[in-house]
């Protein structure tokens, strides 16, 4: 047996050991199988008061405050939309350390997404790809559920879309049910008109149609700021495929419209570099790719649109954030906070503190 190195615990060993058994136990499950146990397991194991101490020590929320459309998050690190579609873990993720959770994506009404297997591993590629298709148990549920939690020290986005069933040309009703019923229930919400798995929904992405919608929900903004309201940050959340001039028109709309920032970016439909077999890849289908495939992509997206818009202006880095070090060059990129997804299926809350760790160290040096 190795010996512990210098100041590492041997129950921290241990736990690492135990950890990475379970990890390997997980994947052989199938994905979205393996989400839920998770987070059930997760739930339990939270519930046991000796765990519990030990796991939220382990995993405290670290790092510091930053600022972002003129809300406060305890640090940097966030969880991207389609992890908890629902709001349903919304303590047990703030015990792994995140600064903020992104929920949804949510529909006004129920839904239950495309049909399964929906979900897949490219575990040679450290990447997923998905075609969930808006899964969730629409808006009024989540309600519910924020309505119902004690508010910790982690904020709360709200990321809001439309039903699968809706025709583009009435979309904006549908963004307008959510942004008018979820509004008082979050910290900050998002439009999520880049999801892959919704037919016709990047469509929305053209500038004119884009614009309308926008200036739509920032008018019932508005009107609950003139109520007595806060005003609440409304930020678009983009595609990584989009062209340069598609960005041009990105960076153009974000400043003329007054919208508060951008989450950048969602998934690809690019299937370029992978290691993965074509033939397992085609075998798959459709769907959005993410992960370390889209690790390069993400970025140059990020600083292109970094290059063409005020410094002021916040951008939220997401996209295969796998390591450390590529949080770190997110936020050297110009993004104000940095959101995890498939880096934090892979490599789970470990990198959460990881990231928190490189943060502190970068400042301090």
């Amino acid at each position: 047996m190795h010996e512990p190195r210098r100041g590492q615990r041997p129950k921290s060993i241990y736990f690492a050991a135990v950890y990475s058994l379970l990890l390997r136990m997980l994947f052989l499950l199938p994905p979205e199988k393996a989400h839920h146990v998770t987070m059930a397991l997760l739930k339990l194991a939270l519930a046991m008061p000796l765990l519990s101490t030990f796991l939220r020590k382990r995993w405290k929320m670290r790092g510091e405050a930053v600022t972002l459309a003129g809300l406060q998050f305890p640090n940097a690190i966030g969880l991207a939309a389609g992890f908890d579609k629902d709001a349903r873990y919304l303590d047990e993720l703030e015990a792994l350390g995140f600064g903020h959770v992104e929920v949804g994506t949510v529909t006004p009404k129920p839904q239950s997404g495309n049909p399964k297997p929906r979900l897949f591993r490219l575990v040679q590629d450290k990447a997923l790809i998905n075609r969930m298709g808006f899964n969730n148990g629409g808006m009024e549920a989540m309600a519910q559920r924020l309505e119902a939690r004690k508010k910790g020290a982690m904020l709360v986005g709200i990321n809001i879309g439309k039903n699968k069933d809706t025709p583009n040309e009435a979309a904006a009703d549908d963004y307008l049910l959510c942004f008018r019923r979820l509004y008082a229930l979050a910290d900050y919400l998002v439009v999520n008109v880049s999801s892959p798995n919704t037919p016709g929904l990047r469509a929305l992405q053209d500038k004119e149609p884009l614009t309308r919608l926008l200036q739509t929900l920032l008018d019932e903004r508005q009107q609950f700021v003139a109520a007595g309201q806060a005003s609440k940050p409304l930020l678009l959340k983009i595609a990584p495929d989009l062209s340069d001039t598609q960005l041009d028109e990105i960076a153009e709309l974000s400043m003329e419209t007054g919208i508060d920032g951008l989450v950048v970016n969602n998934t690809t439909l690019s299937r370029e570099g992978l290691r993965t077999p074509k033939q397992e890849v085609d075998a798959i289908g459709a769907g959005g790719l993410s992960g370390a495939p889209l690790t390069q992509r993400a970025h140059t997206v990020l600083q292109y649109l970094r290059g063409r818009l005020p410094e002021s202006f916040p951008i939220i880095g997401v996209g295969g954030i796998m390591t450390a070090t590529d949080a770190l060059q997110r936020r050297q990129s110009g993004a104000r906070l940095v959101q995890l997804y498939t880096g934090f299926v892979y490599g789970g809350p470990d990198l959460v503190r990881a990231i928190s760790t490189a943060l502190a160290a970068r400042r301090n040096a």
